[in-house]
């Protein structure tokens, strides 16, 4: 039974660990394709949107992150592992913190600057 739960965790964690990958690609491509969009083609288009989409983007996986991250610490055993887990659970808390700040001023410019219009 304990094998079993082990492998489902595993399954879990490798899922959160992808789909988290691919997201941000996804963000990553999206906001290539956007920047080209505005500067080749000279669509409009606003570069604090862009950062912010890709910024929401980022944060989601990191929080996806978190989670297989959370799975993991259930599957091991050893202490040496648990803290190495917990450190790395930390880092990415303290990055997705950062950058919902970063997102939260980029939202207040944007704001500022449609209001001064």
């Amino acid at each position: 039974m304990l094998e079993f739960l082990v492998l489902v965790l595993e399954i879990f964690v490798q899922y959160f660990e992808i789909v988290s990958a691919l997201i941000i690609i996804y963000g990553g491509l999206r906001t290539m394709y956007k920047i080209v969009d505005i500067e080749v083609f000279k669509r409009p288009g606003s570069y604090q949107k862009v950062r912010r989409e890709f910024t929401d983007r980022i944060i989601l996986g990191l929080e996806l992150l978190i989670i297989a991250d959370l799975l993991e610490t259930l599957r091991r055993q050893s202490l040496e592992d648990l803290l190495l887990v917990g450190a790395v659970v930390l880092v990415r808390i303290l990055l997705s913190h950062f950058l919902s700040r970063e997102e939260e001023n980029i939202t207040l410019i944007e704001d500022e600057s449609s209001e001064a219009v």
